[in-house]
């Protein structure tokens, strides 16, 4: 499938690519391929912001690969763990272990986790494992490796020869303080193991070294090859660019005001900067801006529990350049908003299909949906009859719909875990039930001998259930506020003050045992 170039889908993961597309002209670049690389910091446990750059960056790539099939791409996710750890993270073990290698490259601090050879080998095969279970198509590129290897080299040798040019693109930047000490070499003291931020006195071009005062005062020089050294960030970020040939690089808006530098260092270096997209950032439950170091947001981890990988991606899709709250409390609306997504995709117009966010999550292979149940459903079914295992809500979802089994919808199966998790989690707890007053009795009482009344067709239809509930409450004086007939039934049936179309509700939960609910709250 080949789109055409002058008439692209309207979304945002399209223009990208056709961003992408005028900065080649068209053509495979002379390296072979189109390079999409995504950069993580492994200074503490991978959280979803990690992961919502891969995968914004995977829905880029798959969109130029429907507008220039024919050119390869690849997509690197590099990671600096060659850069010294600067704090103890609040949610690693071993604090004092850790602290005890402040300054350290991070693959080699010791792993506090006791599975890896080190802290950063920790950090990335956390990251790794999960891009590997959502099944993103990537290299991973260590940091260190490049450094030691020597593959590096001749970028480090590059920044050598344009060292005055760097100096002076970065000096007016800094306060007078930090331009006394600034170099955009930060050797690696082999002694101490300790990375030099602070130290350096110059560097001698002939010799391809660079000399720094230790953290004893003594002073030494040694290579910029050979992973001896690393780049300093801002210098680094540009140099990869060249160093690798970046075609486009995703990041936060907190790297908007560095990304004039970036760019510079690339060009003094030679390279072409590579097309970008800021994204704005995810803030706490508090409106804090989400960070590693206080595991202040939600982790991949997290999400799973509650919710499958696809409303992880889906809630990424959505509106990028706008700030997000990343709570908890978005994972329902998220999952909710992917199977409507999901379902909606085999009847669409070919054409509104690429604006289908499910077809950017599943790189136009999007699974059936075969069944009509909602993850807000499923929280309130638990919350009804309050499981000990998924083996309750199955009773009630077979009955709903027949044929359904955990072996034919293995979605609904993963589904119904993750509610059951979540409604452990977060609704139980937060559960308070009120008495009805004698006028809501009143009103319930009808509502159990009108659905006792149901016709055939009604009992297992949600919308004609709905309509039941609604005249009921219209008879007893909710009329023009609806509304608190609904939030009655919430707080007195399911201790909440929202819920889901209680037509719905009564469906799945069955007319005999919304009835037996009731008349438990109504004794």
């Amino acid at each position: 499938m080949k789109l055409d170039i002058n008439n692209l889908p309207k979304n945002w993961v399209f223009e990208e690519a056709k961003r992408i597309y005028d900065k080649i002209g068209g053509k495979t670049p002379a390296k072979g391929y189109v390079l999409f690389e995504t950069g993580y910091g492994p200074s503490g446990l991978p959280h979803i912001g990690t992961f919502g750059e891969v995968v914004r960056t995977s829905f880029v790539r798959h969109a130029f690969t429907l507008i220039a099939p024919e050119i390869p791409t690849k997509m690197f996710c590099v990671s600096d763990d060659i850069d010294g750890l600067r704090k103890v993270p609040d949610n690693v073990p071993q604090q004092e272990m850790v602290r005890a290698n402040l300054g350290k490259p991070l693959t080699s601090v010791s792993d506090p986790f006791g599975t890896h050879e080190s802290y950063g080998h920790h950090m990335n095969a956390r990251l790794r494992g999960f891009l590997d279970g959502f099944g993103f198509q990537y290299e991973f590129i260590s940091a260190t490796d490049k450094y030691k290897s020597g593959a590096f080299d001749s970028t480090m040798l590059r920044v050598l020869e344009k060292y005055e040019d760097l100096m002076n693109l970065m000096l007016p930047t800094l306060g007078e303080e930090r331009q006394a000490t600034y170099s955009p070499f930060m050797p690696i003291d082999p002694e101490s193991g300790i990375v030099i931020d602070k130290g350096v006195k110059g560097v001698n071009k002939a010799k391809g070294t660079v000399i720094y005062v230790d953290t004893n005062g003594v002073e030494k020089e040694i290579p910029v090859t050979g992973g001896n050294c690393k780049l300093q960030w801002k210098i680094d970020f540009g140099a990869r660019w060249y160093s690798l040939g970046v075609d486009y690089e995703i990041y936060g808006k907190d790297h908007q005001p560095n990304e004039r530098i970036y760019r510079e260092v690339c060009r003094i270096l030679g390279g072409i900067p590579p097309v970008n997209f800021t994204y704005e950032m995810f803030l706490s439950d508090s409106g804090e801006k989400i960070s590693k170091s206080k595991g202040n947001g939600i982790s991949v981890e997290e999400w799973l529990s509650y919710a499958p990988a696809e409303s992880m991606a889906l809630f990424m899709y959505q509106k990028p350049k706008t700030a997000k709250r990343l709570y908890f409390d978005v994972i329902p609306k998220a999952a909710d908003e992917y199977l409507t997504f999901a379902a909606s995709y085999p009847t669409q117009e070919e054409a509104a299909k690429f604006d289908n966010p499910a077809f950017h999550i599943h790189e136009g292979k999007v699974p059936a949906i075969n069944f009509n149940l909602s993850y807000s459903l499923l929280l309130n079914l638990a919350s009804a009859c309050n499981p000990e295992n998924d083996s309750v809500l199955w009773g009630f979802i077979s009955k709903y719909q027949a044929g359904l089994t955990k072996e034919n919808s293995p979605y609904l199966a993963k589904l119904v875990g993750n509610a059951i998790n979540y409604y452990n989690d977060f609704i139980k707890k937060n559960k308070k039930y009120r008495e009805a007053t004698d006028a809501e009795k009143s009103a319930l009482r009808e509502l159990v001998t009108t659905l006792q009344n149901a016709t055939e067709e009604q009992k297992n239809d949600g919308a004609l259930l709905q309509n039941l509930v609604f005249q009921v409450g219209k008879n007893h004086g909710y009329e023009k506020n609806m509304r608190d007939w609904f939030l009655a039934l919430y707080q007195i049936l399911l201790g909440q003050d929202q819920g889901p179309r209680m037509g719905s509700f009564i469906a799945l939960f069955g007319i005999e045992s919304f009835v037996k609910l009731v008349e438990e709250k109504i004794k």
